[in-house]
């Protein structure tokens, strides 16, 4: 086993079947720790980001103040998406001849002589059929979300003994000192991630506010916000917010060339800045193929769902930079990664959240 290649590949392959397996079964567990543990290192960023930015803050005030903060962002992105949704819902109701017009003006287009009427297409789909689902869904979200603050909390308050742990765990100081660079590189990885995706997020954001205030779209600000938190989860969330404003637009104007053009204008903004620059912005500061994004996506979405989507990124560049450790991994890691150097630092004037 030791001297055959082939074999000792093959236990690798089986021995990530069935990590997979073991992650997808305890999904209601582990979700929420990885999740609030992406969520710590978050906010343990932004604490040192505030002493290095504010010095005039007393360093005991640094974490309560990021926790604060953080709380209130999060708050106000709930806030906002749930108010314009419900006025949307209102505006969706109170428009149905409009929509109905609208689809009568696509169903000729295709070359249907008898179109469905909303309220037809509304009884055939029998949304009652799934409140149970949909009111289960948001049950099993607001309980996930409490697990993760759970976690969070109980993660944030156990940092004051996190050194002691590692003096106990690596007595000699070069392994010590070994682990701490591995544990700061992957720190430091999902902060790059971070920063790339909110860099990102902003330009395709701009641009596309730019894009609806032209053709004169309802809420511009609104959408461009809703599209800057979409597009966290990997290709996935760009594709559904480049959707919602056509889908909208089509209710809003009489005729189907401004909706078209909302469409035109932000696929795009959507392939210039997530098909050309993040790649190229995630291959330099992340050092991982752009092909591998794609395969982590389906991975983690397969086995986590939503959650796996918005933290596959993080987690294959976590997993680089642990198999890059390992001889017996070492191979694994130079084909996930960007340039074939998977230790290597990032290059000078790479995209880096510490700066």
């Amino acid at each position: 086993m030791q001297d055959s290649a082939l074999a000792r590949t093959a236990l690798v392959m089986l021995g990530a079947v069935s990590v997979g397996a073991a992650l997808s079964w305890a999904a209601g567990i582990v979700t929420p720790l990885v999740l609030a543990l992406f969520l710590t290192v978050l906010i343990d960023s932004f604490a040192r980001f505030l002493q290095r930015r504010a010095p005039f803050i007393p360093g005991w005030a640094d974490l309560p103040l990021a926790i604060l903060l953080s709380l209130i962002g999060f708050g106000l992105v709930v806030y906002v998406v749930v108010d314009n949704a419900a006025s949307f819902s209102a505006q969706l109701l109170s428009e149905g001849p409009k929509l109905n017009a609208t689809l009568n003006r696509l169903a000729l287009l295709v070359g249907i002589k008898a179109p469905p009427t909303l309220e037809a297409l509304l009884n055939q789909l029998n949304p009652t059929a799934y409140l149970g689902a949909v009111a289960k869904a948001t049950q099993s979200v607001a309980s996930g979300g409490a697990y993760v603050l759970i976690y969070s909390g109980f993660l944030i308050a156990s940092r004051s003994g996190f050194m002691r742990k590692v003096q106990a765990l690596w007595p000699d100081p070069v392994e010590r000192d070994a682990a701490a660079s591995v544990f700061n590189r992957i720190r430091d990885g999902v902060e790059r991630y971070l920063w790339i995706q909110t860099v990102s997020g902003g330009l395709i954001a701009v641009a596309s506010w730019g894009v609806m205030a032209i053709v004169g779209l309802e809420n511009p600000a609104f959408w461009a916000f809703l599209i800057f938190v979409l597009v966290f989860i990997p290709v996935v969330g760009g594709l559904v917010a480049a959707l919602l404003p056509p889908l909208f637009a089509l209710v809003q104007f009489p005729t189907l060339w401004p909706a078209a053009e909302v469409f035109i204008g932000l696929q795009v903004v959507f392939f210039i800045v997530g098909s050309i620059l993040l790649p190229r912005m995630q291959r330099d500061g992340l050092n991982i193929d752009p092909v591998v994004v794609l395969l982590s996506l389906a991975f983690w979405g397969a086995i986590w769902g939503v959650a796996g989507m918005f933290l596959s990124t993080p987690l294959t560049v976590t997993a680089i930079i642990i198999m890059a450790q390992f001889p017996q991994s070492r191979w694994l890691a130079i084909l996930l990664s960007g340039d074939g150097a998977p230790e290597a630092s990032p290059p000078p004037g790479a995209p880096v959240a510490t700066a």
